[in-house]
C-alpha cells in the first residue's frame, strides 16, 4: 500500500466526521493540512484574526449543537486564539481547536514561533491533546471530536507538530477510529422525589439553562411546563428554547430584566435549575430566599451544589429527565391538578411582569436626543420580529440593554458573549450565523468599544458575501467602565474610558459595504429597513446617550464587595 502524509490524515478524518466548515487563518505550520483540504468538501472560512476564527467556531457550535472546527498556526496564531477559547469554555460550546506547532525535532532549538502551547491552554479546555505520531492522527481527531461533544459540551485542543503533519507513513500503519457517544445519563430514581417537591411547593419556578438547549429538550421542556403549570425563566444561552411568547414563560431569568424575574427569584420557595449554573447572574445564590429549596439538574455532577446547598441533586441529561418526568406526570394524573394549583402564583407573576416593565417603558419609548440605548434596543427588537430572525449582542452596557429588551422565540437565535464577558464576539458571531443560515436576517447590536476589537471582520463579511447588519450603539467610549468609575470614584478616568466620535459607517463604506448614520430616534427604523433591503453588509452608526447608567455598570462598581 502507498504511504500517506500526516496532513492528508487530518483532512480525511475531518471529512469522515462530516465537518462542512473550518474557521481559520492560514500559517506555515498548518499548510500541510490546507493542501489536502483545497478543493475538497470542507469549506475553509478565513478570517482576519485567529480570535475571530475561534469566535466563529464557538457560534457555529452553539447554534448547531455539534463540534465546530477552528484551525490556527503556531505561536502567535495560537496565543491570538486563547481569549476566544476561554469564552467557548464558559459557554459550553462544542468545538475543536487544531493548532500547528514547531516540529518535534526542533523543540528547544529556538525555531520560528516555538513555544510550549499545551500547558498554556490546558486549564481552558475539556482536554488538551498533542499527537507526536503521524499514524495516530485519525485516532486523535476522533478523540478530540467526541470529547467536545460528549457530556457537557466544550472546547478541546488538538496540537499537531509540523513535522508530524509533513511525515509520510505506510497506510497499513494508520489506526482509524470513529466513535459517536450517544448515551445520555438519567437518574430515574429522582423522578418521584422531584414530583413530590413540586407538589408540596406553593411558589415554584423553573430556570432552564444551556443544558436544556444542548440536550435538545425544546419539546420536552414545553410539555413539562404545560403539564405542571410551572412559571419558567430561561438563562442567556437557552433563550428561545421555550419561547418568550409562551404563556408560562416569563422571559430571561436575569433579575435586571424588566418584568417578573426579580420578584419571582426573591419570592420563590422552590427553584428547579435545569442545566444551569449558580453564577454572578444570581448573586451566587443569594438572590433567592434562604428558605427556598433547590432541585439542581446537571450532566456534570461536580457543578451541583456550587455556591449553595441543594436539597435534591440530580445527575442527569435534561432532555432524558424531562421525558421521564412527563411520563410520570401523565401516569399519576398530575397534569390535571398541578396547573390549577399553581394558577394563582402564575397570575401573581403576570402582574409583577406588567409592573416590572412599566418603569422601563419610559426609556423604551423615549424620544430623547441623544438616543436612549434602551430605545435603540427596543427599536431593534420591534424590527427583528420574524421567528427566524437572529440577533447578536456584543459589548458591556450594550449587551445589558439588549438582554433587558430582546424577545426570543426560537432556540439558538440569540447570541451574546455569555458569562466570560469577552468583547469582540459580535462580528464573528454574526458572520457565522449568516453563513449557517443565509436565508435568515442577522443583526448585530454592538457597543462602539467592542466593535473595535474585530472591526476588520466587516471585510470578511463583505468578501464572503454575508449581508449582516451591524448596529453600533455609539456612546463615545467604554460606557460600562466609565459609569462604574463615576459611581465608585466620583469621576471617570478619561484615559481608557473615552473614545470620542468615530465614523464607523464611513469605514464600512470604504471597505465596500454600506454605512448609515443615525442621531435621532425617528431615523432608526428607516435605516434598518434600507440596510436589510440593500442586500449588503451594513453598519448603522447610532449616537446614543453617553450619560445613561446600566445595571451592569452598577454591578461593576460594586465588584469585589467594594464600599465607598
Amino acid at each position: 500500500m502507498a504511504d500517506v502524509q500526516g496532513g492528508k490524515l487530518v483532512a480525511d478524518a475531518l471529512i469522515e466526521k462530516e465537518v462542512t466548515h473550518i474557521f481559520t487563518l492560514s500559517g506555515g505550520h498548518i499548510t500541510p493540512i490546507y493542501q489536502y483540504l483545497e478543493g475538497g468538501p470542507i469549506t475553509l472560512v478565513d478570517t482576519r484574526h485567529e480570535q475571530s476564527a475561534v469566535f466563529m467556531a464557538e457560534a457555529w457550535g452553539r447554534m448547531t449543537r455539534k463540534p465546530a472546527i477552528a484551525m490556527v498556526t503556531a505561536g502567535p496564531g495560537f496565543t491570538n486564539a486563547l481569549s476566544a477559547v476561554a469564552n467557548a469554555g464558559f459557554s459550553n460550546a462544542p468545538l475543536v481547536l487544531i493548532s500547528g506547532c514547531v516540529g518535534v525535532e526542533s523543540i528547544e532549538k529556538l525555531d520560528l514561533q516555538d513555544m510550549r502551547q499545551a500547558p498554556v491552554i490546558e486549564p481552558m479546555v475539556k482536554k488538551a491533546l498533542v499527537c507526536h505520531k503521524t499514524e495516530r492522527i485519525p485516532e486523535f481527531v476522533d478523540m478530540a471530536y467526541r470529547t467536545a461533544a460528549s457530556g457537557r459540551p466544550g472546547p478541546v485542543y488538538l496540537e499537531l507538530p509540523v513535522d508530524v503533519l509533513n511525515n509520510f507513513v505506510p497506510e497499513e500503519a494508520v489506526r482509524r477510529t470513529h466513535t459517536v457517544p450517544e448515551g445520555r445519563p438519567v437518574d430515574l430514581a429522582r423522578v418521584p422525589e422531584i414530583l413530590a417537591m413540586i407538589s408540596a411547593a406553593s411558589q415554584p419556578i423553573v430556570i432552564a439553562g444551556s443544558g436544556a438547549w444542548y440536550s435538545g429538550a425544546e419539546q420536552e421542556l414545553a410539555a413539562f411546563v404545560e403539564k405542571t403549570g410551572l412559571p419558567t425563566f430561561t438563562a442567556t444561552q437557552v433563550r428561545g428554547t421555550l419561547p418568550d411568547t409562551h404563556p408560562l414563560c416569563f422571559e430571561s431569568s436575569l433579575a435586571i430584566r424588566p418584568g417578573a424575574g426579580m420578584f419571582a427569584n426573591m419570592s420563590t420557595d422552590l427553584v428547579i435549575f435545569l442545566g444551569n449554573r449558580l453564577t454572578l447572574y444570581y448573586i451566587f445564590g443569594d438572590l433567592f430566599p434562604a428558605s427556598a429549596k433547590f432541585i439542581h439538574v446537571d450532566i456534570r455532577p461536580e457543578e451541583i451544589g456550587r455556591n449553595r446547598s441543594v436539597a435534591l441533586p440530580v445527575f442527569s441529561d435534561v432532555r432524558e429527565l424531562l421525558r421521564a418526568l412527563n411520563r410520570a406526570i401523565d401516569d399519576q394524573g398530575l397534569h390535571k391538578t398541578l396547573p390549577e394549583r399553581f394558577a394563582p402564583w402564575v397570575e401573581t407573576l403576570k402582574k409583577a411582569d406588567v409592573d416590572g416593565k412599566a418603569e422601563a417603558r419610559t426609556h423604551w419609548e423615549s424620544d430623547a436626543v441623544p438616543i436612549h440605548p434602551l430605545r435603540l434596543a427596543r427599536e431593534v427588537d420591534r424590527f427583528m420580529d420574524r421567528p427566524d430572525d437572529i440577533v447578536v449582542a456584543d459589548g458591556g452596557d450594550t449587551q445589558i440593554w439588549n438582554g433587558m429588551t430582546r424577545t426570543v422565540v426560537r432556540g439558538g437565535h440569540y447570541l451574546d458573549s455569555g458569562l466570560y464577558g469577552c468583547l469582540g464576539v459580535g462580528l464573528p458571531f454574526a458572520n457565522a450565523a449568516k453563513l449557517l443560515y443565509p436565508q435568515k436576517r442577522v443583526l448585530l447590536l454592538s457597543g462602539d468599544g467592542s466593535m473595535g476589537f474585530n472591526f476588520m471582520e466587516f471585510e470578511t463579511a463583505i468578501r464572503k458575501k454575508l449581508p449582516i447588519v451591524a448596529v453600533i450603539s455609539n456612546d463615545l467610549g467604554w460606557g460600562m467602565i466609565r459609569h462604574s468609575q463615576e459611581l465608585r470614584l466620583g469621576h471617570a478616568i478619561e484615559a481608557g474610558t473615552l473614545i470620542g466620535k468615530v465614523d464607523y459607517h464611513k469605514l464600512v463604506d470604504a471597505l465596500g459595504g454600506k454605512g448609515f448614520f443615525v442621531d435621532r430616534p425617528e431615523g432608526m427604523r428607516p435605516a434598518l429597513e434600507e440596510a436589510f433591503a440593500s442586500g449588503k453588509t451594513c453598519c448603522i452608526n447610532v449616537m446614543t446617550d453617553p450619560t445613561t447608567v446600566s445595571p451592569g455598570s452598577v454591578a461593576l462598581a460594586n465588584l469585589g464587595g467594594y464600599k465607598a
